[in-house]
């Protein structure tokens, strides 16, 4: 039911679904911009390869070569936006966004009523204040001609994230947070990570959950009221890109993913002993770069666009054109790893 594509974006977050009607929906971004100029041409790919060869087991120095969403796009043939859902108001969510509303025509806005108000941009800072004031038109309706906004609640039902024209399925995408009740603490404390959308993918072939940077409140939440659709998941993208920021982990007890995605970070700053004790498997943006993971089929099929990885993970990898990458297994409903 669509290609799910988890890019390598430095230390921020952009998730893509290609969607089987063509519907295509954007979650989050970073390192977006036009005067992007490290290419991925030939040159690129030896550089990340020989990268690969050259670091320790496990690291594989993809970091070094993050993509640019715009560029990824545009190389997958997507000439449109059908959704751009921003879990919520962080820079390393929305970095570029601006030039992404520039490069495609954007048809809905997902967003939630934050009250976040003007971030600190320095000299030196990393993200543009051009993004966030972009961002602000969007949020406060002062932008000409700006797509429909949608601010939306967990359980929330409509044409067409999960419903079509029979009232059926749509892209199968279903929201398990932020309430209402999440969103006004989160206003109040000024701590946002509460009121971040964490979306349920459905498909034929399994369960995506993309977790934005939900923390505590967020899971508390989702376990008492949506722990059917979570339980047992078959691939997770990890909370605020996999980091120990400070959490509880007691939710993965009832997740039990089989499989979870981390984004960038010092790897002394990723739980992975959350992951590890708990005998779960990871895959990092480090290792892999891109991870595409198909799931039009009765199986999710893995792939990574690199290949140094991709042959350590599997002997007999191929690539495959369609996907833009190098396959090293799938996620079968009922399995515990990918393999």
């Amino acid at each position: 039911m669509g290609i799910f594509h988890f890019l390598n974006v430095k230390q921020g977050d952009c998730s893509i679904i290609e969607h089987p009607n063509g519907h295509v929906t954007v979650i989050d971004v970073c390192n977006a911009r036009h005067d992007y100029s490290a290419q991925d041409n030939e040159l690129t790919k030896f550089l990340r390869a020989e990268a690969a060869r050259q670091s320790p087991k496990g690291n594989f120095g993809q970091k070094e070569f993050p993509v640019n969403p715009i560029e990824y796009m545009r190389r997958r043939g997507i000439k449109s936006i059908f959704r751009f859902l921003l879990t919520h108001p962080d820079m390393d969510h929305m970095d570029g966004i601006k030039d992404v509303f520039e490069a495609f025509p954007v048809y809905n806005f997902w967003d939630t009523q934050n009250t976040c108000e003007d971030k600190p941009f320095g000299n030196n800072a990393p993200f543009r204040e051009d993004d966030w004031d972009f961002y602000k038109s969007l949020r406060d309706g002062t932008l000409v001609s700006a797509p429909r906004r949608l601010t939306l609640h967990a359980g929330d039902r409509g044409k067409y994230w999960n419903e079509d024209d029979s009232g059926t399925g749509g892209d199968g995408l279903h929201i398990l947070a932020p309430t209402k009740a999440l969103i006004a603490s989160a206003n109040e404390r000024g701590e946002h990570n509460d009121s971040s959308y964490v979306i349920l993918y459905k498909s034929a072939a399994g369960r995506i959950i993309i977790a934005g940077d939900s923390h505590d409140d967020t899971w508390e939440h989702i376990l008492a009221n949506h722990r059917a659709d979570v339980e047992d998941v078959d691939l997770l993208v990890a909370p605020h890109h996999g980091r120990h920021s400070d959490r509880d982990f007691g939710f993965l007890n009832v997740l039990r993913p089989k499989l979870t995605l981390f984004g960038n970070a010092s790897s002394d700053h990723l739980a992975y002993e959350a992951w590890s004790n708990r005998g779960l498997q990871v895959i990092t943006n480090n290792q892999a770069n891109c991870v595409i993971v198909d799931t039009n089929g009765a199986t999710m099929q893995v792939f990574v666009t690199n290949e140094t990885y991709a042959r350590t993970m599997n002997q007999f990898t191929y690539f495959s054109a369609a996907h833009g990458g190098y396959f090293i297994g799938q996620i079968a409903v009922g399995a515990r790893s990918a393999a």
